[in-house]
């Protein structure tokens, strides 16, 4: 409206002079900048009620489905990422991952596939200790995130400014800047001074001619860069938090050093480039464009920006490495915050060993978690499981798995206690036939014992976990290669657990003496129904259900 009272006086009667326009021009640049503000708290808001929603979910054991799934870091070869439930919908990388960008969800999925050495677990508990009452913090961090996309690609960023500088000769920057100042100058003299308007003219028409010359090479700076403002954003949000915290812990320390040697702080350097392509984006702005155009605004900006893709680009790639660090440290601290009563456990010297009081699969609801006892090392190596389907067997090899896979990744377990060792951990537990690779499942569960085999052989003593070894094959062979494969296992000095329901591989146990025993599962079949406690006791499974449970499903046996 103020545009339209405005173009009488300046248009028709020439009461005004042109510059009049540029007051509507400053009220709306204004109003969009408060406009912008108000969108962005109101974003910041939202965030921040998702955040604790999504907390809460977790707590009230409603999170499965509702997270980030992380299938992408699933590979079917890997000795136990399919087995212990990794990755995918209700698995342990949704629970714990509260990471933004894709760097904090690859660090996060690389500590649970390859396990970590004594030093540096500890380090990670202590930094996760830290980290895990600062709730405020932790919410402050989701926020900054409130206009950027879930699991934000910050590599390509990363990528972009590494690659070598698209430079425009100096020559170029000059002539854009001589014609910017000259079209200044010339537009003032004209709508104020009483200035005729053809030098103005002559300016403009030497803009265009040189913004069709060097349109190519404008482009090759500003279209890899144009749409990474909001990625910037984040990275220099988390950057900013990592350079102003206090912290004691070594590990977050030596992250912190390692900004504070770059001597300019990256926030600042990051949001300089941001505030670099918010002013490019500019442009596009209705009333700032024909003064964007004046002014050669794309290629003064493409000058800046390569100016400070040549200062600070390389730089980048390390940054996102720190920043993915701090995302998995705060994803393990989050989820330390919200099991307060899970333990850190213990990291043994010498090994291997497990020893667990009450131990539990923490993908299980509390309420529901059946808690047992385990404990491998020194003498005893192995334990041989025996029982019915659904009586435990299967869960407590996950549940001994993921716990391991937890501890070895600086996060607290599921336990009263845990005293564990470094080790590499290897599983049977689902193993699959491939009908397009032609393997049947014997044959793939051979090439994964194989796989668990060169494993003992590592740097690291192995866990293995073994459900139903060897099932499909005859009972001769079967009992015969199973006892062969533990025993070799055993020897290589690594230690372990493997379930059964043929009660002749219980005989493993007797063969290995002192470095194997018998623990069971038991259930009950009462009123044509099986109920199960989940308790391991002592010794060989006494009884079977299976032909009672036959009959109730009507089957004459």
């Amino acid at each position: 409206m103020l545009v339209l009272a405005l173009g009488y006086p300046i248009l028709v009667s020439g009461q005004l002079g042109v510059g009049w326009l540029a007051l509507p021009v400053v009220l709306f640049i204004g109003i969009s900048i408060i406009h912008d503000r108000v969108t962005r708290a109101w974003q910041r808001a939202t965030r921040a009620v998702e955040f604790y929603e999504q907390g809460l979910a977790r707590l009230e054991d409603r999170w499965a489905g509702n997270g980030k799934s992380g299938e992408r870091f699933l590979d079917t070869s890997h000795p136990y990422a399919l087995d212990l439930d990794l990755f995918g919908n209700g698995s342990l990388f949704e629970l714990l991952c509260t990471a933004q960008t894709s760097a904090g969800q690859e660090t996060l999925a690389a500590w649970l596939l390859q396990p970590a050495r004594g030093s540096e677990i500890e380090a990670r508990q202590r930094a996760v200790a830290e980290l895990c009452p600062r709730l405020d913090l932790r919410e402050e961090i989701a926020q900054l995130g409130a206009d950027v996309p879930e699991g934000t690609d910050l590599h390509g960023l990363a990528d972009w400014g590494a690659a070598p500088p698209v430079m425009l000769r100096p020559g170029i920057r000059v002539l854009a800047s001589v014609l910017g100042g000259a079209a200044v100058v010339t537009l003032i003299g004209w709508g104020f001074l009483h200035w005729s308007g053809s030098p103005f003219m002559v300016v403009v028409f030497l803009e265009v001619l040189f913004a069709v010359t060097f349109r190519a090479r404008v482009a090759k700076v500003i279209n890899p860069v144009e749409q990474r403002g909001p990625d910037l954003l984040l990275l220099a949000g988390l950057l900013n938090w990592m350079e102003r915290e206090r912290f004691t812990a070594s590990k977050l320390l030596e992250l912190q050093q390692i900004l504070v040697l770059a001597g300019v702080p990256p926030s600042m350097r990051l949001a300089r480039l941001a505030r670099l392509l918010d002013w490019l984006d500019a442009r596009r702005n209705g009333f700032f464009a024909p003064f964007a155009a004046l002014l050669l605004w794309t290629t003064q900006m493409a000058f800046a920006v390569e100016r400070w893709r040549a200062r600070t680009g390389p730089a980048i790639g390390l940054w996102v490495q720190l920043v993915g660090e701090f995302e998995a440290l705060s994803s393990l601290a989050t989820y330390a915050y919200e099991n307060a009563s899970d333990p850190f456990p213990e990291i043994a010297a010498d090994g291997p060993c497990f020893r667990a009081e009450a131990v539990g699969h923490p993908l299980l609801p509390r309420k529901t978690c059946v808690m047992n006892d385990v404990n491998l090392g020194g003498d005893l190596r192995l334990l041989v499981i025996s029982g019915s389907n659904m009586s435990g067997k299967s869960t407590l090899l996950r549940t001994v798995g993921v716990n391991t896979v937890l501890a070895l990744a600086g996060a607290p377990v599921r336990a009263r206690r845990l005293l564990l060792s470094p080790a590499a951990v290897g599983a049977t537990l689902r193993i699959q036939d491939s009908l397009r690779e032609g393997k049947s499942r014997f044959y793939a569960e051979l090439v994964r014992v194989r796989q668990l085999v060169d494993l003992a052989r590592g740097p690291l003593p192995l866990l293995f976990l073994l459900d139903e070894l060897f099932q499909g094959t005859n009972s001769h062979d079967r009992r015969l290669g199973a006892e062969a494969v533990v025993s070799g296992l055993v020897k290589a000095g690594a230690i372990g657990l493997i379930t059964t329901h043929d009660l002749a591989l219980t005989h493993i146990a007797e063969h290995l003496g002192p470095c194997g025993t018998n623990v069971h599962f038991e259930d009950h079949f009462e009123n044509g129904s099986m109920t199960f406690d989940y308790r391991m006791r002592a010794g060989v499974v006494q009884k079977s259900n299976a032909l009672a449970l036959m009959r109730a499903v009507g089957l004459d046996v």
